[in-house]
């Protein structure tokens, strides 16, 4: 489990840090000029790599489908309209991102405890072993101490 949980937060988090990075790419370091949910660079990111490259991070496939079906945005002046579908697959897209984000909190939290957990049952468990190992010494000096006794008691 240490290990599955260990390669999920490594994976959202390189899938994070790629669409951070493309983000960056695309419209420069200011973040007050990145959009505030690129769909189109979140289906790159996600459909990009992996065993299947039709399959988007976080979201199934039909949502995904959907979402390439439906991506059309059409311009007017300097405005942007949205069809309500797009919208609403942004929305749901949005909260998907929001729950994922929570889930990879939760998990990466977790990911500290149990790492925290597992460093002191070592420390224990080496605290445990030297004890041992003095007791064994400690025991081992009173028999040969006795044995001496007894040797100098047959001569």
């Amino acid at each position: 489990m240490f290990i599955v949980l260990n390669m999920m937060i490594t994976f959202f988090f390189n899938f994070q840090e790629t669409y951070n990075n493309q983000l960056r790419e695309r419209y420069g370091d200011d973040t007050l000029t990145h959009l505030e949910f690129d769909s189109d660079l979140w289906m790159e990111v996600g459909s990009s790599g992996g065993p299947d490259k039709n399959q988007v991070y976080g979201l199934s496939n039909t949502t995904a489908d959907n979402l390439r079906s439906t991506r059309s945005v059409s311009t007017v002046g300097s405005s942007q309209s949205i069809s309500s579908s797009q919208s609403k697959e942004f929305m749901a897209l949005q909260q998907h991102t929001t729950q994922l984000t929570e889930k990879y909190d939760n998990l990466k939290a977790e990911y500290t405890q149990l790492k925290a957990s597992h460093a002191q049952q070592r420390a224990e468990q080496r605290a445990e072993s030297k004890q041992l190992k003095a007791s064994q010494a400690q025991q081992k000096a009173e028999y040969e101490a006795a044995h001496e006794q007894q040797k100098a008691a047959y001569e």
